[in-house]
């Protein structure tokens, strides 16, 4: 789905999943800076959302997710996943509820798979599950944002930011009132600085939660009846993931960024030495240059220098091993 805002002066097109929306507006350190700054909106207009109605929705939606949400209280945002029966993550869903409905969005090109799944589920509760990406656009305002938000719209808020469920309809008139705007690029560079794992990026089909670091704001430890709980449960009490998600700070001096997939290698080993780990994303910061999340197998040393390709880069620990 093509973004209407992709007429903005300035915009360039963003490629692969985040197709659809702008990667900038031609001049990416300036977007940072307004996102840091509390100023903008970035458009996600491109991102599945996908709504679940009926009186047992919280309590249907509390034996599928990772998340305890069986007394989500209207309006509180929460993160969830859906595992595989082995505990790999399949769905990644941002969730609110706004009393009547629990409105979600997910990764591009997602919501089709996630909404199979939940309409296989339902059995004999009393729920909907729609798919409303064709009608209602994600539109994000950065932490500390005083932009106004239209009456009527359901608005998910965290640490973060909020993430407005605004009707697609509307989205130029309030592109035009709500500041300037910031392409996904700059959203990306500060959820990299932020250590915040996206589905797709920071996953590949054998990722499991506490690799991630999503135990705790996606995981809820002391719940059960969910797909996966096992794989959760043993890792955490018994042992520890294969690997382990660290944020990198790469040379400056490289032209280049290391690409997603990009091998990770011991410094000390040279260019021939075994794979230690990989790049999920990478992106330029305006204040920190150019940074990286990447997935480590757990045994590496947390002060290890590494070498991405031919860049050389630092850890900084998120997921401790």
């Amino acid at each position: 789905m093509k973004s209407p805002l992709l007429t903005l002066p300035g915009a360039v097109p963003a490629e692969g999943v985040d197709e659809g929306v702008a990667a900038h507006y031609g001049d990416l350190f300036r977007e940072q800076r307004a996102l840091a700054d509390g100023t903008g909106f970035v458009d996600l207009s491109h991102r599945g959302v996908v709504a679940v109605t009926g009186e047992d929705r919280l309590a249907w939606l509390h034996l599928l997710l990772t998340q305890h949400v069986s007394d989500l209280p209207a309006g509180r945002a929460t993160e969830a996943l859906i595992l595989s029966a082995n505990g790999h993550i399949e769905h990644a869903l941002y969730l609110v509820d706004d009393g009547a409905t629990v409105w979600a969005h997910v990764e591009p090109g997602t919501q089709e798979a996630l909404i199979a799944y939940l309409e296989s589920m339902k059995f004999f509760y009393k729920v909907e599950v729609a798919d409303r990406t064709d009608d209602i656009a994600i539109v994000h305002l950065p932490a500390g944002s005083i932009a106004e938000v239209p009456e009527g719209v359901v608005v998910r808020e965290t640490p973060h930011g909020r993430d407005l469920f605004l009707p697609r309809a509307d989205l130029e008139a309030y592109a035009a009132q709500a500041g300037p705007p910031a392409g996904i690029l700059a959203h990306e560079a500060l959820r990299v600085e932020q250590h915040r794992p996206r589905l797709g990026f920071e996953t590949d089909h054998r990722t499991i939660p506490h690799e991630l670091g999503w135990i705790g704001s996606a995981v809820h430890l002391q719940k059960g009846c969910y797909r996966g709980q096992e794989t959760v449960a043993r890792v955490q009490n018994l042992g520890k993931p294969p690997r382990r998600l660290v944020f990198l700070h790469l040379d400056g001096s490289e032209v280049h960024l290391p690409v997603a997939g990009t091998e990770l290698r011991l410094a000390d080993d040279g260019p021939d030495g075994r794979k230690v780990g990989f790049i999920t994303t990478s992106a330029r910061h305006h204040e920190l240059g150019p940074v990286a999340l990447a997935l480590v197998k757990r045994n590496v040393a947390v002060d290890a220098p590494l070498v991405a390709g031919d860049t050389a880069a630092a850890q900084e620990v998120v997921v401790e091993p």
